[in-house]
């Protein structure tokens, strides 16, 4: 059958599908506009499983603040050329508008919800996929409650952004500088007293045994230098045959220097005073959680030398910081 050109503009409208997708959709359904939109929106399924295995390391990230309840979101694609097109900008606008009006559970949740136009997120992703050629993915979704929720998104490229929850109003400004802060610091925690167990331990590990391996090269270093040897041109089985080819080192030094190192190490590594060694690794521990938990990090957007939980006290001593979550597509 004929296919108009006023036919083909109707279903572009309807769709947003190019052009020739349009007519070649209208062509199969001999006319019929409804089964022409459901060609399309399979065409954008069909894109989406060839393209299944594809990253999608672009797209927006974005967030909506509606009283006690805020959720930050992301619409993933390939590339950083469809995540500056408008009308991939206007469905990931779309999608956010949809999770706050919503505010579903979960990621699949949220696909399963109506927007505007009455298609549901997922299949207004699936139909986007068809018109790009380009995998979109809901990448991050989250929703969260509280009596007070600052929010940011980094506004140079709008590929991070972070949510803090609060325990009640608190100045705007500072509700916004504390969410940059997560931003910019990506803290694990609101406190050492949430910070994962699994990770406080881990942080103690590796504190452990870079104390005493200070420890062992300490001692070596020393037995090094007694015996007339630079510890710089052996610390290394690399540096100590290149130095010695250099005639930096003699090879009889170059022996000596293993036998020092090995010896050494190993009767240091025996004799290691194991209180000293939990008291300094304690004591890394404890600069990991003012460097890394939200309240001891030093407030970047102040004096850069006052904590979190200092500036937030000076503005309300009942205060408190709830919980944060935050989502960058560059980490």
């Amino acid at each position: 059958m004929e296919i108009k050109a006023t036919d083909v503009a109707k279903l572009r409208k309807m769709t947003g599908a190019g052009m020739m997708d349009c007519k070649k959709a209208l062509v199969e359904a001999d006319g019929d506009f409804n089964r022409a939109q459901e060609i399309i929106r399979e065409k954008g399924k069909l894109v989406a499983a060839k393209r299944a295995d594809r990253e999608t390391t672009e797209g927006a990230v974005l967030a909506r603040v509606e009283g006690g309840k805020a959720i930050l979101v992301c619409l993933g694609c390939e590339t950083d050329f469809v995540s500056q097109n408008a009308e991939f900008q206007a469905l990931a606008n779309a999608i956010a508008d949809t999770a706050i009006k919503c505010c579903p559970a979960d990621t699949e949740a949220l696909k399963a919800c109506k927007m505007a136009d009455g298609q549901t997120v997922e299949e207004a992703i699936s139909q986007q996929t068809g018109k790009s050629g380009e995998k979109h993915s809901l990448a991050f979704y989250t929703c969260v409650e509280a009596p007070f929720i600052a929010s940011y998104i980094h506004t140079i490229n709008g590929k991070l952004g972070a949510l803090v929850a609060f325990n009640k109003a608190v100045p705007a400004e500072l509700g916004k500088g504390i969410a940059m802060q997560v931003v910019s610091m990506n803290p694990v925690s609101v406190s050492a007293a949430d910070c994962p167990a699994s990770v406080v331990e881990n942080e103690r590990q590796v504190a452990i045994e870079k104390t005493k391996d200070e420890q062992i090269r300490k001692a070596v270093d020393a037995a090094l230098k007694k015996a007339g040897i630079n510890p710089a041109h052996v610390d290394s089985e690399d540096h100590i045959e290149s130095n010695t080819a250099k005639g930096w080192l003699t090879p009889e030094q170059a022996n000596q220097a293993r036998e020092i190192i090995k010896t050494v190490s190993a009767e240091k590594a025996a004799n290691l005073n194991e209180q000293m060694i939990q008291n300094i690794a304690e004591g890394r521990v404890q600069k990991f959680f003012k460097e890394s938990t939200l309240e001891e990090q030093e407030y970047q957007m102040g004096d850069g030398k006052t904590p979190v939980k200092d500036v937030l006290k000076a503005a309300d001593p009942e205060a408190k910081i709830v919980s944060f979550c935050r989502f960058s597509l560059m980490d």
